[in-house]
């Protein structure tokens, strides 16, 4: 993985993705004591970032294998990406989803054109089910998150907000960033970087599936004791990547941990302050910005907010919890 991929990526990506605003409010900046920049790529296709990395692994792969289509297991967002990029190719395209993810992810991914198959998260074995379609029927596995040409489209992100910080005055302050198997990380650690030496990644995680965290704190690969049970699905996954992990330890800062409350605060800030919609992953980096300032160094720091596809209960939920205070 390096620098020239992601370029390789963002030429690609360029007139297909959207370059996502970097937001700001003073009412966030007074929560959190300083300057607070947020990333919005719940604004992105699909609903959330995962729309770059579909789309750079799909449009990387032999037209021939291309054809045949591709298969990906998702709890939603990677879902849909891959689903999008794979119909604008004109690819079919099969989705292993576990049966508990939001109704919206599964609905929107059958929508765009895929395949789903549901699986028991808890008990079933997502890899498995996915290697044996994909042997059946010679598709191509995406994997979600511990794939190069995956990691190259999510490091796009990393490019826009070096050149956007730049042009907001912003040289130095902590990138937070919500982490799961951690391709978005490392793919914005990489082009940060390269491209903004200044600004450092790092990861946000829900409490009880904090594995990036402990991983850099241990400095090595730790597991998440359960695979489900958190409002914020779409960033719970078994461990760090064998691909993502290593780029994390060399480039990123420590790793912050919020509570469910705190990402549902966060998510009735971010509409209140912002008009952005955010699901409880895509918001632990504003949670962790707004709710952590003792975590964070510096006059500025930025928050992705990397998705926003949330069922209506759910953020009906956050806005009536937490919504006059936000």
């Amino acid at each position: 993985m390096n620098i020239d991929m992601i370029e390789a990526a963002a030429d690609r990506l360029r007139g297909h993705a959207r370059v996502t605003p970097l937001l700001s409010s003073p009412f966030l900046d007074e929560i959190a004591g300083r300057q607070v920049l947020v990333k919005a790529e719940a604004l992105q296709h699909t609903g959330s970032f995962k729309f770059r990395g579909g789309w750079s692994a799909v449009s990387a792969l032999d037209p021939a294998l291309r054809a045949r289509g591709v298969i990906a297991y998702s709890s939603g967002n990677h879902a849909q990406g891959v689903a999008r990029a794979a119909a604008r190719h004109g690819a079919p395209a099969v989705i292993v989803m576990p049966a508990d993810a939001p109704r919206l992810k599964i609905e929107n991914t059958r929508a765009l054109g895929a395949e789903v198959v549901l699986y028991d998260r808890a008990h079933g074995d997502r890899d498995a089910i996915g290697a044996e379609l994909a042997a059946e029927r010679g598709l191509t596995l995406i994997k979600p998150f511990d794939e190069p040409q995956v990691i190259a489209g999510q490091g796009t992100c990393g490019l826009e907000i070096a050149q956007q910080a730049a042009e907001a005055g912003v040289m130095r302050a902590d990138v937070l960033i919500p982490c799961g198997g951690g391709g978005l990380t490392s793919g914005v650690a990489l082009a940060l970087a390269a491209r903004a030496p200044g600004l450092r990644a790092r990861p946000a995680e829900p409490e009880g599936f904090d594995d990036t965290a402990r991983s850099l704190a241990s400095g090595q690969i730790e597991r998440n004791a359960r695979l489900s049970g958190s409002l914020c699905d779409a960033i719970i996954t078994p461990s760090p990547g064998a691909i993502t992990f290593p780029i994390m330890a060399r480039l990123c800062g420590p790793g912050v941990v919020v509570s469910e409350e705190d990402a549902l605060r966060a998510m009735a800030a971010a509409f209140t302050r912002l008009k952005l919609v955010l699901e409880p992953g895509g918001a632990v980096a504003l949670a962790a910005a707004l709710y952590h300032p003792e975590m964070i160094e510096g006059d500025a720091v930025i928050a992705v907010a990397s998705g926003g596809n949330v069922d209506h209960a759910l953020f009906c939920t956050a806005l009536e919890r937490y919504g006059e205070g936000a």
